[in-house]
Parts: C-alpha cells; structure tokens; sequence
C-alpha cells in the first residue's frame, strides 16, 4: 500500500512532527514498506489460532510469599564497606543546615 504525500503529511500532523521534504520522502517509502508487511501478515490463514498476548504460556513466575526468618545484622553488614552502629554508612549528600 503506498501512500501518499498528503498521507504523511496528515499522520505528522497528527504527531505534531514538522518534516522537510526529505524527511516526507523518506517516511512516504518507509510507512509503505510497513502497510505492505503489515498486509502480508494479515493475509495468513489463522484459523482455529487462538489470540495470544504474549508468544509463550506463561504463568505467574513469582514465588510463593512465605515468611521466613530475617538476615542477622552482623551478616548483613558483613560485606558492607562501611558501617556505623549497626547501619550502613554512607556519604552524605545533603550540606548540614547549620
């Protein structure tokens, strides 16, 4: 499907894009290239295909949400770089406001 000058010109409009001449050629064989794809591919017999959102059966693949003991503090800290009363100590990014 190709499409017309006057085509390109109403979707950048719609986009609110300002193109020069170059760029509506440019876009004019480009956005024909895709229509006629897009054809192809609604030319094919998908009969009996159910809709999919996505290419593979997927289910939920997050764990089960189990509570379980917490990490102990001094292991936590363990691989830390710095720490400083039992937290991690980090540098400041804010100016004191005195």
């Amino acid at each position: 499907m190709a499409l017309t000058k006057e085509q390109v010109l109403h979707v950048a409009k719609l986009a609110r894009l300002a193109l020069s001449d170059d760029e509506i050629e440019k876009f004019q064989r480009q956005l024909s290239v895709i229509l006629d794809h897009a054809e192809k591919v609604m030319a094919l017999a998908d009969d009996g295909v159910p809709a999919t959102a996505h290419a593979l059966p997927l289910s939920n693949v997050f764990r089960e949400d189990v509570a379980e003991p917490c990490l102990p503090q001094d292991k936590a800290l363990s691989t830390a770089p710095e720490s400083e009363q039992g937290r991690f100590k980090v540098p400041r990014i804010m100016e004191d406001p005195t």
